[in-house]
């Protein structure tokens, strides 16, 4: 077996039952009942139904990484983040991360990589979250946050973030999955 690639041999449980129980302007929540294919028993499982997810890190062409500061409802309290958002509809993903970076940041770039894509929450989520890298970002409009967005931006050195990812004040899941990425990738 390569470095990147594996053969999963587990065969996929059946959907037998799809039902929409809930939903709001984000996801939709689904009551689904399945049957494996093995000797264990149909089980009933809500999974949500959400849009695809951008992240974006997203340096200077000095290399330092813009963030974002912000209120996260879930948790109540405040993050430190990279940019990132929802794939809206008849967007790409990277028109997306694009059109994030703008709106959360003022900043925008001409060179962007695509890292890869993770499972936002396989156990419960549909999803996948597109991870970019944007380089060479210069500052040239206006932050145009949405209605409920109270977005402060920052701009800090790689070595300085990396340093907070280790200590844990950075502890999304998805932005420490970009960073994963980058590192790999040795960007």
């Amino acid at each position: 077996m390569s470095d990147s690639e594996f053969t999963f041999t587990k065969p996929a449980w059946k959907v037998t039952q799809d039902k929409k129980v809930y939903e709001t302007p984000i996801f939709n929540l689904h009551q689904k009942i399945m049957t494996p294919s093995g000797p264990q028993k149909a089980g009933t499982f809500y999974i949500l139904d959400a849009p695809e997810w951008i992240n974006v890190i997203a340096l200077t062409p000095d290399r330092d990484i813009i963030l974002v500061e912000q209120f996260r409802y879930g948790i109540e309290k405040c993050t430190l983040e990279i940019p990132g958002g929802m794939v809206d509809p008849g967007e790409t993903p990277l028109e997306s991360a694009m059109r994030e970076l703008a709106e959360e940041t003022g900043f925008t770039s001409q060179k962007w990589t695509k890292l890869g894509e993770v499972s936002s929450n396989p156990a419960i989520m549909t999803n996948f979250t597109h991870l970019y890298l944007a380089e060479e970002c210069i500052q040239s409009e206006a932050q145009n946050t949405g209605e409920h967005e109270d977005i402060l931006v920052h701009t800090i050195p790689v070595d300085e973030f990396l340093q907070l990812v280790k200590s844990g004040v950075i502890h999304h899941a998805i932005v420490l999955s970009a960073v994963s990425q980058l590192l790999l990738k040795g960007k």
